[in-house]
C-alpha cells in the first residue's frame, strides 16, 4: 500500500503518540507534530482516508483514532526495509572504508619506523559512545524470542531471550515499535533510568523482556570489536646492543608477532583524548617492553572513532624526533580523514 507523503507522516504521528500515551489521538495533537504544518481540518481530512484505507480506527463516537493491525503493519514493514537499507549501505561503506584504512594504516605504520628508526605499531580505530541503531524482536518458539542488536560500526549481536508470558505476533510488532521509538539514535549513557522506567511500564507485563533486550544492548554497545593492529620495524630492534641479546629481543619480537600485549596495552590505556603519553622502563605496561620506553598517541578520525598510534624503542631514543614526528602524523590522518 502506498501512501503520499502527508497521510504517511499523519500516520507515523498517530502510532508514535499512540505508543507514548496509549490514548487515542485527535487532529488538535496531530497538528502539533512537528513535520506538520496542517490545519485541524486538513489533518481530519486525512485521517478520515486512513480510516477508510483500515489503517486507523476510531474506538468510539468522537474519540481520537488508535492504529489498526493493518496501519502497524505498514508501519514495520516501511520501517524494516528503511532499516535494512541503512544496515546494506553501511555495510558496503564499512567495507570499503576499511580497505582504504587498512592500506593507509600499514603504510604509516612502516614511515613510522623507517623515520624513526625504531619499532612502530598502529591500532584501527575503535567506536566509542557507540549509538544505537536498531532492534529487531521475532518469535523463535513460545517460550522464546530472538533480539537482534544493530549499533554503529556495523557491529551486530543476537540473543536468545527466555519469555514467561506468551507473546503473538501483534504484540512483538507493537514491542519493536516500542523500542525502536524510544532507543534508536542513543548511547548507552543516554539510556537513563527515566527512559528505562518508561519502556517498562508501557511493556507492562512483558516488563522483563525489555530488561533483558536492555541488557543486550548494553553488551553490544558495551563490547570492543577485535582490535587490528599494524607494525612495523620491528627488526630495529637489533640496531640497539641494550635490546639485541637474544632473549630480550625473542620477547619483543614476540610481542610484535602476536600481537597480543599490544592489544592488552591499547584495551587497558582506555585514553580517548588525543594527546603523548611516553613510558619509560618499568613505567611500559608491557612486560616485555620494561626495558624500553614507549611513546604512544592517541588520534581521533570522527565522533566517537579513536585509534592509537605507538613507537617502542630503547630507553636512550630520540624523544623530541618521536614526539614531534608523532604529532606530524597525527596531523596528517586528520587531514586524510577530513577529505574522505
Amino acid at each position: 500500500m502506498q501512501l503520499d507523503d502527508r497521510k504517511w507522516t499523519i500516520l507515523k504521528a498517530i502510532i508514535k503518540t499512540y505508543l507514548e500515551t496509549g490514548e487515542p489521538v485527535g487532529s488538535r495533537t496531530i497538528s502539533k507534530y512537528a513535520d506538520l504544518n496542517l490545519s485541524s481540518a486538513t489533518i481530519r481530512n486525512e485521517m478520515s482516508d486512513l480510516e477508510d484505507m483500515g489503517l486507523i480506527l476510531q474506538p468510539h463516537t468522537s474519540a481520537g483514532r488508535i492504529p489498526s493491525d493493518a496501519g502497524y503493519r505498514l508501519y514495520v514493514d516501511h520501517m524494516m526495509e528503511e532499516k535494512d537499507r541503512e544496515v546494506t549501505e553501511m555495510k558496503e561503506m564499512m567495507i570499503q572504508r576499511q580497505d582504504r584504512m587498512e592500506l593507509l594504516l600499514k603504510q604509516l605504520a612502516k614511515v613510522l619506523a623507517t623515520n624513526t628508526n625504531y619499532a612502530a605499531m598502529i591500532s584501527g580505530p575503535q567506536y566509542h559512545r557507540t549509538k544505537l541503531k536498531f532492534i529487531q524482536l521475532s518469535i523463535i518458539s513460545e517460550v522464546q524470542i530472538l533480539a537482534v542488536i544493530v549499533a554503529e560500526g556495523n557491529i551486530v549481536r543476537n540473543k536468545m531471550i527466555q519469555i514467561q508470558h506468551g507473546l503473538d505476533q501483534q504484540t512483538v510488532l507493537e514491542m519493536n515499535i516500542l523500542l525502536n521509538s524510544a532507543l534508536n539514535g542513543l548511547t548507552l549513557e543516554e539510556i537513563n533510568l527515566s527512559t528505562i522506567s518508561k519502556l517498562k511500564e508501557q511493556a507492562g507485563i512483558h516488563s522483563e523482556v525489555v530488561n533483558q533486550v536492555l541488557d543486550a544492548v548494553a553488551e553490544t554497545i558495551q563490547s570492543e570489536n577485535d582490535i587490528e593492529i599494524y607494525t612495523s620495524g620491528a627488526t630495529n630492534i637489533f640496531k640497539y646492543p641494550e635490546l639485541s641479546s637474544s632473549e630480550k629481543a625473542s620477547e619483543l619480537i614476540s610481542a610484535f608477532e602476536e600481537k597480543k600485549d599490544l592489544v592488552d596495552m591499547i584495551s587497558s590505556d582506555g585514553s580517548q583524548e588525543t594527546g603523548i603519553q611516553v613510558y619509560i622502563g618499568q613505567e611500559t605496561p608491557i612486560q616485555s617492553m620494561q626495558d624500553c620506553s614507549v611513546v604512544t598517541a592517541t588520534y581521533e578520525i570522527g565522533e566517537g572513532m579513536y585509534g592509537r598510534i605507538g613507537v617502542i624503542g630503547p630507553k636512550r631514543m630520540d624523544y623530541d624526533k618521536v614526539v614531534s614526528t608523532l604529532k606530524t602524523l597525527m596531523a596528517q590522518l586528520d587531514q586524510i580523514f577530513k577529505k574522505d
